[in-house]
This record gives C-alpha cells, structure tokens and sequence, in this order.
C-alpha cells in the first residue's frame, strides 16, 4: 500500500462522517473532514435534536473493525423487548427475540458522535475543520467552496465524500450541476422530543425496554439514557385537528396528554415546557441517483438514501455504508473510479429495501403493537424460531441482530411467509377433510 497519497475530503462530521475518516485513515489516506456546525465536544446543543439511536448487531460490526465497539458500547443501555402502554391498564413487554437474550442498544446521538469525533482526531493524518459550510463544488476538479466565519475559503482534493446527511449540501451541489435527480418523500408527520428524568435518583421506567405508547393516529417511544432519564419522542401529524398545530395553550397541552398518554403526566414534570418549546422535525425518506459521479464524488448514509427512522436503523445502514466503501477499495486496489460505482451497486437496493421496512415498520409500531392479534403473531413466530432454529427466522431479528443484507432480508422473508401460507392452506383442508369424514362416519 503506498504511504503517499492524494488527501480526502469528507464533508459532514456527524456520525457517518467520523466513521468514515476513521476508516480512511487507517488505510493510509489523509483526511480532511469538514463540518458546516461549530465543534459539537465544545458547542451548545441544540435543543430537542438528540433523538437516541438504537445501535444494533450491522452498526457494532462497524465499531467493532476498528476496535471502538467496547469504547462506545460503555454508554449504552441494552433493550431486549418493547414495553407497551396502552390508556388503561397496565404496560405490556414483547421480547425482540425468541429466547430473550438478544437486545438493541439505547445511545445518546451525541455521545456517539462524540465518541466518534474524538476517535478521527486522534488519528494521524486526519484535521477537522469546523464552521465549515459547503456553498460550492466542481464534480470535475474536487474544487470546493466553504463559508466560514472568516469569510469563504477553498480547498480542493482527489475525492470528495458527502456524509452530511439528509439534507445534504453535497448532493445539493452535484443536483446544481445536474450531474443526479432526487426525490424527497416527506410524511405528513413531524416529531417533538420530550423528556422523562430521573424519579428519587432512579429510572421512572424499565430501562431494559424501548417504551411505545401506540395511539393509532399519534404514537410516542422512550429510550433510556444513562443518566436514568429517558428521552421521549412523540411522532403526529404535523397540520389537522388533532396535530402539533393544534395544541396551542398550557392547558390544552395537558389536557390533551391526560387523555391519550395518562401514565406520562406524573413522570415529566417539564413537559407543557418541553412541548411548547421544543421544535417539531420532519421526517421523510430521500432517494438519488447516481450516489457518485466519475469516480470522484460519492453520497453515504442519509446524504445518499435517509429513511425514517421507525425500525432503528439509520446510523446503523449508514455505518453498513462505511464497511462497504472500504471493502470494495479493498476489491479496487484503492481504485475510487471503480470502487465508488462497485459500492452504489452493493448498497442501493439495500438501502431500498430497509426505507421500506422502515416505513411498514411505523404503521406497526403506531396501530398494530396493542393488537391482540399482532401479539399472537409474535407468539407465533418466537416458536417457530425456537422450533426451527436457524431456518425460521423473524424480519426483525434479521435485520436487527445480523448482517444479512437488507433486500435479502425481505426476500427470505417473503419466502417463509409463502411456506408458512402453505402449511397454514394444507392444515385447514386437513382439518376440514377429516371434519366432513366425521360428519360421513356419524351419518352412517
């Protein structure tokens, strides 16, 4: 491998970003890594942003090829099943697997970029620059035009990689140049983050669950952090009746959680001044293509492909991302005009194919949870996993605890539910058959 090679820039320090240098550096690229925010270790956060991530089985494998997995796993909290609250009664908990042992990972955003920000710093070769905000790039030359607080600079080098998430000013400027189409599918819902602290010095909930409060047209989830808080995020339509918008005084803010989320009043005492306060994000999934252009500029993470983020799996993909990259320079002899192509054409229809899972995943997490009907079905598939182990496997699990490709995922899936049809066709006519032998036997 040669130790003299052209520098990479990396725009967007966020978590796909400071992955992503990590793994370049240790191949031996220097790395420039470009942020549009102040240095987040140091800056003042912005309120309600922090939802918290799930971290599971494809984003540890990432952590764990460069030796961080230990390292940011020490500020995580292991979920092994949701908890769920209905209006009346008491919460209900469903195990995520068939034996109950296998958990997602509650993590503070900021912290793991955290994490993330000060494992790229530390490694030679890498310098960061912050205040850093994208105005302009040559696809062509690697040119790029930064505003800074100092006025706009350039810089130039041999690629460039947008890891600045969904709104990405990479694919921005590559969309200027005409050189990709987008299509941005925004849902007609928003989220507000809300906050559940500590109660006498402990957890107010199990903080072994992701909390759901399923409500059909709205629903809200609570994630642990390890301050005993949790972090709440409550998902509605964003304009109607019965939406964010409606909600405009103290009084009805209360009123309102009174009714559909009961069990919440006693344990967020901040949350009139949380609701009122904190803004409302979008949410909506964004397709482009191509995800690179002439083997010098490429898209990763939510810069290429954001999703919702109702099955966990944002950073997780985008981590997937990273560990592709690197593989398919691996493949390339660090040829970036084929191992860019190679890499969009592993990830697309993965990246696909879990935008729809996520999306199928928010109406069953919002309407179908509760349902005693869901409940059986779970049941259901825990024993044929037990049963049948290693040959029935849950979606969830697939894409939870392994790495399975995500559109492989859905094709095995979609195979067992075909055999499970089958099987479940074949028993009824049985059972019918030998009920109408019944019927002859009894006649005669």
């Amino acid at each position: 491998m040669s130790t003299e090679r052209d520098e990479i820039a990396v725009v967007g320090a966020g978590l796909a970003g400071c992955l992503l240098a990590c793994y370049l550096a240790r191949r031996g690229y220097p790395v420039a890594l470009y942020e549009r925010r102040p240095d987040p270790r140091t800056g003042r956060v912005e309120r309600g942003r922090s939802i918290n991530l799930a971290l599971s089985e494809r984003g540890l494998d990432a952590l764990r090829r460069i030796g961080l997995d230990r390292q940011v796993m020490a500020d995580a909290l292991p979920m092994r099943g949701r908890m769920i609250h209905p209006v009346e009664g008491e919460p209900q908990f469903q195990s995520y697997s068939s034996a109950g042992d296998r958990a997602i990972n509650s993590i503070s955003r900021g912290a793991l970029n955290n994490a993330l920000l000060n494992a790229a710093a530390a490694l030679p070769g890498v310098r960061i620059a912050f205040d850093h905000r994208l105005v302009g790039l040559d696809p062509t030359t690697g040119e790029m035009t930064f505003e800074t607080p100092q006025g706009k600079v350039t810089a130039t080098a041999s690629v460039v990689l947008g890891a600045d998430g969904a709104g990405s000013a990479v694919r921005g400027q590559l969309l200027g140049y005409g050189a990709l189409t987008e299509s941005l599918d925004f849902l007609d819902y928003g989220y507000k983050e809300l906050t559940i602290p500590p109660l006498g010095g402990d957890f107010a909930l199990n903080p072994g669950a992701l909390h759901i409060w399923p409500r059909g047209t709205s629903m809200m989830i609570a994630l642990p952090n390890p301050d005993r808080s949790f972090t709440c995020t409550l998902f509605w339509p964003t304009h109607g009746t019965a939406s964010f918008a409606s909600l405009g005084s103290p009084a009805a803010v209360e009123r309102y959680f009174a009714t559909h989320y009961p069990d919440l009043i006693p344990l967020a005492p901040n949350l009139v001044d949380d609701y009122q306060h904190n803004p409302v994000g979008v949410l909506g999934t964004v397709r482009c293509a191509p995800w690179q252009v002439a083997g010098r500029v490429g898209l990763l993470g939510d810069a290429a492909h954001a999703i919702v983020p109702f099955y966990g799996q944002g950073a997780n993909c985008a981590f997937e991302d990273v560990v592709e990259l690197d593989r398919c320079l691996d493949e390339c002899g660090d040829d970036w005009a084929a191992a860019l192509p190679l890499y969009q054409h592993r990830r697309q229809a993965n990246a696909e194919a879990i935008a729809r899972m996520a999306l199928a995943n928010f109406v069953e997490m919002r309407d179908k949870v509760a349902s005693p009907v869901f409940q059986t079905r779970k049941k259901i598939e825990h024993a044929l996993e037990r049963a049948l182990p290693g040959r029935y496997v849950s979606q969830y699990e697939l894409v939870s605890f392994s790495t399975t490709p995500y559109a492989q995922v859905r094709r095995r899936v979609r195979r067992q539910y075909q055999v499970l049809g089958a099987v479940a066709a074949g028993a009824v006519a049985l059972l019918a058959g030998a009920a109408i032998s019944l019927g002859r036997g009894r006649r005669r």
